[in-house]
């Protein structure tokens, strides 16, 4: 070959590299994620999901996109955004609680949708069977609301000579605070307990719950694990330490970040197996062919430095059964 003919060949081959590598990135699976929440309170979500992925052979960035779509806590978002992913799309949307759920079935009934969810599925009309799911949806079942007893026998047994404690909810997302509130009254009257209702949807409400829960000088608090409760984690950790009240969370991440102790789902365990049915969609499996999944792996954390800080110790029994103690 001639080189004026070589250069000419390398001229046009290098002119045809950006629009092949265009094209191999259109053909790389995207997949939505969809959550009430915010990208800093889902990184271990999104890592776990990662992690599924991977054992099935994708990696995010070089054989499927993972693309994130949170609301903030603002659960009225939702249904916008699923809505853009459709738009988009999208080869798979992962939805984050029962809301972004619903808001991803209101958009689409064909893009297969895999739901981490801690409620019934099957009462909240997500799906029609847990064995066969039906339609475009399936996902994984965690224990949440339900441990919202447990949360308060936790905080019951560090303070064993507490008669009024706190349950902090969000008015606006009945499928978690419905069910916790029924559940907390019942608990706090068989323990002997008066429980105060505080509602929070905004950060200002957070404030005014706070200086509510010293009126009524509650001994502790439990705090819901709604998501935008959870996004607002860092004001909750700071409000119950400036007021020195003792609160239990939903989530490790609360108690790793300051807060006094955490007891709820391992949520590494229940959004890897998110990524693996991801994963197993992307390979061809339909979503009326995976049954819904529970995972049921329980994590509780104690924070002593926070203790120390509220001048409490953790009893022996609790110490015991701690799956993580942060010094």
């Amino acid at each position: 070959m001639k080189r004026r003919e070589f250069i000419t060949l390398l001229g046009a081959t290098a002119a045809m590299w950006p629009r092949a590598a265009r094209a191999q990135q259109s053909a790389m699976p995207v997949v939505g994620f969809l959550s009430p929440g915010s990208p800093e309170a889902d990184l271990r979500r999104l890592s776990g999901v990662r992690k599924g992925l991977k054992e099935l052979g994708y990696i995010d960035g070089q054989n499927v996109t993972i693309e994130y779509h949170g609301a903030g806590g603002q659960i009225d978002r939702l249904p916008a955004l699923a809505a853009e992913l459709v738009r988009r799309k999208v080869a798979v949307i992962i939805a984050v609680a029962a809301t972004a759920t619903n808001a991803a079935k209101g958009a689409t009934s064909t893009i297969p949708i895999v739901f981490d969810v801690g409620v019934d599925p099957i009462a909240e009309g997500l799906v029609t069977s847990l064995n066969r799911p039906g339609g475009n949806v399936t996902g994984v079942v965690v224990l949440s609301v339900e441990l919202v007893t447990k949360r308060l026998q936790i905080l019951n047994e560090l303070l064993p000579a507490s008669s009024v404690v706190a349950l902090l909810v969000n008015p606006t997302n009945r499928f978690v605070t419905e069910p916790e509130t029924k559940l907390m009254q019942e608990a706090a009257r068989s323990l002997g307990l008066q429980l105060y209702l505080l509602q929070a949807n905004s950060a200002a409400d957070i404030d005014a719950a706070f200086e509510k829960l010293v009126e009524v000088r509650a001994a502790g608090l439990v705090v819901s694990v709604d998501p935008f409760l959870t996004n607002q984690q860092s004001q909750i950790v700071a409000l119950a330490a400036r007021h020195a009240v003792p609160t239990i969370y939903g989530w490790r991440e609360s108690a790793q970040a300051g807060g006094l102790m955490s007891y709820g789902t391992s949520l590494d365990d229940s959004y890897r197996q998110t990524g693996i049915y991801v994963a197993r969609i992307l390979k061809g499996d339909k979503p009326t062919h995976l049954p819904v999944q529970q995972v049921v792996r329980l994590e509780m954390v104690l924070n002593l430095k926070t203790a120390k800080g509220l001048g409490l110790t953790f009893p022996i029994t609790l110490l015991g059964r701690a799956d993580e103690v942060i010094e």
